[in-house]
């Protein structure tokens, strides 16, 4: 029985597969069962930051697995303790307390217990969110989720959302009632299509947070960790911005299953003993990994390499003069090619964006959709200038193979 049938037998039937089997990583490569050699620009969506197996990382996880891989959040942790001081000194670098988690949607779930603790006394529970967002797929992560097809077939969700348009303040003030309590957002929705907000946009809404007493809550689970330029998304377009809590989970991890939110000092009190918790979170070898992928972003400067990247992207698909791309969406290595679909030759019944997908994986780059129009760009923040030409070279063959006659 092949790895497919056995996936087809055994695992439940959750994801939309492509026809591809990895066995092996090395950078920014991977390899099929068949041997063959992929450019991996998908990387585990956001996740692996430094390509795959990279030296760092597996020096630290080998190293903690022979020492202590987990015990229980009863006691204290040296690599948590020495992550949480990294993150919240090199990364925020705002005063404040992290919880470790081991997922985005985890993060997420605990950002909404927080609003929730913030606005008890009050009286207030609703959080804003925002059309074309994704916050996870936990019940309460997914209620945050502003997207009908998420929500589908799951009967009625947890309450106390409000869903808007991002980018217009005036229908956030329209909004406001003496229920509302905070404001979730992603600075750059990933899954939603990479569309970024606006700095006016961002730092409108931390000046009605200011004066209305809300919270402004950012979830970073993509765009975190050097994927955009800097080492927050949100300095990327509003600098300056001090958000109330962020989430994180994907780049911080490089491969290794993590998620953690901060929470500002004048916060933390909120969430003491007993109101949140988890057996895994913030385990041993987890935390050793993460750390390890944070402290080689900063010390080899990454996001510079990041920035290069991004501009040699944008340079190159400008000269393509391409009639079957719009634009090219977001910052850094968190990018999006929007497709004009009437100029493309699509199969009938195909999504423009998973089928061009598909035929780059035959030809030998993954890179992931995001939403029915847009091609997504998500490398290793180590990618180099000739990893990029090539990948570029692949999806210009393609959009050019596609172009209506």
């Amino acid at each position: 029985m092949t790895t497919h049938e056995k996936t087809q037998q055994y695992v439940l039937q959750t994801y939309g597969r492509f026809p591809l089997t990895v066995v092996r990583g090395e950078g920014t490569k991977v390899w099929d069962e068949k041997g063959r050699e992929y450019l991996d620009f998908c990387a585990g969506i956001a996740t692996c930051s430094l390509g795959h197996c990279h030296p760092n990382l597996t020096s630290a996880i080998t190293k903690q697995a022979t020492t202590l891989m987990h015990c229980s959040n009863l006691y204290d942790i040296v690599p948590q303790a020495d992550l949480a001081e990294l993150i919240v000194e090199k990364i925020v670098q705002q005063p404040g307390k992290i919880f470790f988690s081991n997922s985005g949607a985890e993060a997420n779930d605990g950002l909404i217990k927080l609003a929730r603790r913030f606005g008890l006394e009050s009286g207030r529970h609703e959080i804003i969110t925002f059309n074309k967002s994704f916050h996870g797929r936990t019940i309460g992560a997914m209620s945050a989720t502003a997207q009908a097809k998420i929500h589908e077939g799951f009967g009625s969700l947890f309450p106390g959302f409000v869903y808007l348009d991002p980018n217009d303040l005036d229908a956030v003030k329209a909004a406001l009632t003496d229920k509302t309590v905070a404001f979730l957002l992603e600075p750059i929705q990933g899954e939603g299509g990479v569309n970024v907000m606006t700095k006016e946009f961002l730092e409108g809404l931390s000046a009605l947070a200011s004066e209305k007493n809300l919270l402004l809550l950012l979830d970073e689970v993509q765009c975190g960790f050097g994927r955009t330029g800097d080492l927050n998304g949100y300095d990327t377009i509003a600098p300056g911005l001090v958000p109330d809590a962020i989430s994180w989970a994907k780049g911080m991890g490089g491969g290794f299953p993590i998620g953690a939110f901060w929470v500002a000092e004048k916060h933390a009190h909120l969430l003491g003993p007993g109101s949140h918790g988890s057996t895994y979170g913030g385990n041993a070898l987890a935390c050793a990994a993460s750390k390890a992928v944070i402290e080689t972003i900063i010390s080899e400067n990454l996001t510079a390499n990041v920035k290069a990247r991004e501009f040699q992207i944008r340079e190159t698909i400008t000269t393509w003069q391409s009639p079957a791309t719009t634009e090219v969406r977001g910052h850094g290595l968190l990018l999006g090619i929007g497709l004009d679909v009437s100029k493309l030759s699509i199969p009938e019944g195909k999504t423009p964006s998973i089928h061009l997908c598909g035929v780059l994986l035959e030809k030998g780059l993954l890179v992931p959709p995001a939403g029915p129009e847009t091609v997504r760009l998500l490398p290793p923040l180590n990618v180099s200038a000739e990893e990029v030409d090539k990948a570029l070279a692949l999806i210009k063959e393609a959009l050019d193979s596609h172009l209506s006659k």
